[in-house]
């Protein structure tokens, strides 16, 4: 029951983070394209181009999939209490 409840909860918090920091990213160098902090081909741009390639799979793939794990863990937690009451039973 700890596994369940302590993957669940931070499961759900770093899919939250992770999905946050990578639309930041995404919206930093968005931000930093429309003339601030020196615009394109500056230092910050081609740090924040660097920072978009890291944040586009937080926010597409990453944190979704953390959803799909948490759902599953409880699922397989399910199934398990069913088989070992069912076992322990006979």
């Amino acid at each position: 029951m700890g596994l369940l409840i302590g993957s669940t909860a931070t499961g759900f918090i770093l899919a939250i983070f992770m999905a946050n920091s990578g639309g930041a990213w995404d919206n930093a160098k968005k931000f930093i394209e429309e003339g601030n902090f020196g615009g394109k081909g500056s230092d910050c741009h081609r740090a924040a181009v660097v920072g978009d390639t890291v944040g586009d799979p937080f926010k597409d793939t990453s944190g979704p999939s953390l959803n799909i794990l948490i759902k599953l863990m409880s699922m397989v937690s399910i199934v398990v209490v069913g088989v070992t009451l069912a076992t322990s039973l006979i």
